[in-house]
C-alpha cells in the first residue's frame, strides 16, 4: 500500500494584542516571567513541535519591538496590522497558511503552555479528523472563561462556547472552559471564516464563534481536554502574570532539585527558566541566577549572589554578595565576597577574586588572585600572579580603552596602579605603592614612588601651632537679657 502523505502542520501564535489592562506601553507579549518574555516561552514550545520557519507569530501593537525581540528564534511574523480579533488575526494570515493542512493556533500570553500538551492537541485532532478542535481544561474558578458545551455529556463533540456574560445560571456551573488553544484542518477553515461578524459589544471576529460556523456547516468540531490545566492559564494583569511567574519559578526549582542540586529555601531565590546547574551544586538562599546562565557540578554559590548570563566550571565558590555579568569562571576559583564581574570577565582554574574587586573584559591566569580592594579593567594576567590590595589598572585616558598585560608569576604590591598601556614582564616584582608609566622587563623591581623622608619633631610642633591659633581667636560675645 502507498504511504500516506505526511500533513503540513503550521503553529499559529496570536500575539498582536495590547493588553491594556496591564496598563503599560510594553506589548503585553513582551513582558516577562522566568526571565524572559511571555511570547518567547510560547515560541519555545511551539519549536520543539514543528520547524521554526513553520511557526508564524501574528503581531500588531508595537510589531518592530516583537520581531527584534524573537527573531532570532528563526519564525516568521505575519503583521495584522488592524486589530480586531482572534478571527481576524487568522483571516490576515491567510496567505501565509494556505499552503498547509492543518494550523495550531496558541495564545502568545500563555507561557506556561508545553510542548507535550500542543502535540496531545495534534495528535488528537488528526487522529480523529476534525475540523476544528478546541484546547479545553476543567477549571476550579471558570469565571470569566467561555463555557464549552458539548453535545452530550461523554461526547467530544462540542455544539458551542458560550461566553461568561451570555450564559445561563446552569452553563456558569460548568467547568470545562475554552483555553484559546485550537488546531484547525486549514480548508475548512479559510472556506467558512469569512462568515465571521463583528455582531459583539467589541465589534471584532472571534475566533470562538468558528465552533458554530462549523456546525452548520456539518463539519467536525471537537473537544480535547488537557489534563494539565494550569499550562493554559493566561495573564492578562499583571498580578495573573507575577503569579504564573512564581508558578514557572517553583516548577524550575523542582525540576534542578530532581537532577540533583540543592536549593535551600527555593522560595527565596529567583532562577530564570534558562538556567542550567550540575549535580551536586549547592544554591543558597536568595541568590539569583539569571538569563543562560549555567553551573557546572559541585558548586557552592552562596546567599545575596547575583549572576546573570555566565558560566562556571566544577567546584567554583561563589561568596556571599557577588555580582556577575556576562562572566566565565573556571572550575575551582572562589569569588567574593562582595566582588564584581563585570561583562568580558574570564576567570582561570583555582584563581582568587575577593573582597570588594571589580573586574571587566579581565583574563586572569591559573592560579592568579586579586584578594582585595581592587579594580581590574582591559586586563590580560597570567598564571600564578599575585594583585596585592588596592591595585587599579587605568585603562581609560579620557578617550580610548588600553589593555594591562601582566605576564605569568608577577607579584603586584598592594596600592599599585598600572598606567595602561603597559606589560609586566615575567617574574617581575611592583614595589607597594608604586604608579607604573613604563612596561617592566622579566624579573625586574619596578618602583615607581617618592623618596620616605622623616621629619622629627613636626607633628609635635603642629600640635603646638594648632593650640596656639585656637587660644588667640576673639572668644564670642553673649548677650545677656536686661
Amino acid at each position: 500500500m502507498p504511504n500516506k502523505k505526511t500533513p503540513r502542520i503550521a503553529i499559529a501564535i496570536l500575539a498582536a494584542g495590547k493588553g491594556t489592562r496591564l496598563k503599560s506601553r510594553l506589548p503585553k507579549v513582551l513582558h516577562e516571567i522566568g526571565g524572559r518574555p511571555l511570547l518567547a516561552h510560547v515560541i519555545a514550545a511551539a519549536t520543539q513541535v514543528v520547524p521554526a520557519p513553520d511557526v508564524f507569530a501574528i503581531i500588531g501593537h508595537e510589531a518592530a519591538l516583537i520581531r527584534e525581540a524573537v527573531e532570532s528564534t528563526g519564525i516568521r511574523f505575519v503583521l495584522q496590522e488592524e486589530q480586531r480579533g482572534t478571527g481576524h488575526a487568522l483571516m490576515v494570515a491567510r496567505d501565509a497558511l494556505a499552503a498547509y493542512d492543518h494550523v495550531l493556533v496558541l495564545s502568545g500570553d500563555a507561557p506556561l503552555i508545553t510542548a507535550a500538551t500542543i502535540v496531545a492537541l495534534r495528535h488528537f485532532h488528526l487522529a480523529h479528523r476534525a475540523s476544528m478542535t478546541l484546547l479545553t481544561a476543567d477549571l476550579d474558578h471558570p469565571t470569566g472563561y467561555g463555557r464549552v458545551i458539548r453535545q452530550s455529556a461523554r461526547s467530544t463533540a462540542v455544539r458551542s462556547i458560550v461566553e461568561e456574560k451570555s450564559a445561563s445560571p446552569a452553563q456558569k456551573k460548568i467547568r470545562e472552559i475554552n483555553s484559546g488553544f485550537y488546531a484547525f484542518a486549514v480548508k475548512p477553515l479559510f472556506q467558512h471564516i469569512q462568515k465571521l461578524s463583528t455582531g459583539n459589544p467589541h465589534r471584532e471576529y472571534y475566533l470562538t464563534d468558528m465552533a458554530a460556523i462549523l456546525n452548520r456547516a456539518r463539519q467536525k468540531v471537537l473537544a480535547y481536554k488537557t489534563p494539565n490545566p494550569v499550562e493554559i492559564l493566561g495573564s492578562n494583569t499583571r498580578a495573573e502574570m507575577v503569579g504564573l511567574d512564581l508558578r514557572l519559578r517553583a516548577a524550575k526549582c523542582q525540576e534542578l532539585m530532581t537532577q540533583g542540586v540543592t536549593i535551600f529555601y527555593p522560595h527565596t531565590c529567583v532562577i530564570d527558566s534558562m538556567v542550567e546547574i550540575g549535580p551536586d551544586t549547592i544554591i543558597e538562599p536568595f541568590v539569583q541566577l539569571l538569563g543562560h546562565t549555567r553551573l557546572g557540578s559541585d558548586c557552592r554559590i552562596r546567599s545575596y549572589s547575583i549572576l546573570a548570563n555566565s558560566q562556571l566550571g566544577d567546584g567554583v565558590l561563589v561568596r556571599p554578595g557577588t555580582l556577575m555579568d556576562q562572566a566565565r569562571v573556571a572550575s575551582r576559583a572562589v569569588i567574593g565576597p562582595y566582588s564584581h564581574l563585570r561583562p568580558g570577565s574570564d576567570i582561570g582554574e583555582a584563581a582568587h577574586i575577593g573582597n570588594f574587586v571589580e573586574t571587566k573584559k579581565l583574563k586572569l591566569g591559573k592560579g592568579s588572585k586579586a584578594n582585595h580592594l581592587s579594580y581590574l579593567g582591559d586586563a590580560e594576567i597570567g598564571a600564578g600572579v599575585n594583585i596585592g590590595a588596592g591595585t587599579i589598572t587605568c585603562n581609560y585616558d579620557g578617550v580610548n580603552k588600553h589593555t594591562t598585560i601582566i605576564e605569568d608569576n608577577v607579584f603586584v604590591g598592594s596600592d599599585s596602579t598600572l598606567v595602561a598601556p603597559v606589560t609586566i614582564g615575567q617574574g617581575a616584582y611592583i614595589a607597594a605603592s608604586s604608579c607604573i608609566t613604563h612596561s617592566v622587563p622579566p624579573d625586574s623591581l619596578a618602583l615607581g614612588r617618592a623618596r620616605q623622608e622623616i621629619k622629627e619633631g613636626w607633628a609635635r610642633h603642629k600640635r603646638e601651632l594648632t593650640a596656639a591659633a585656637k587660644r588667640a581667636r576673639p572668644k564670642p560675645r553673649v548677650d545677656h537679657p536686661a
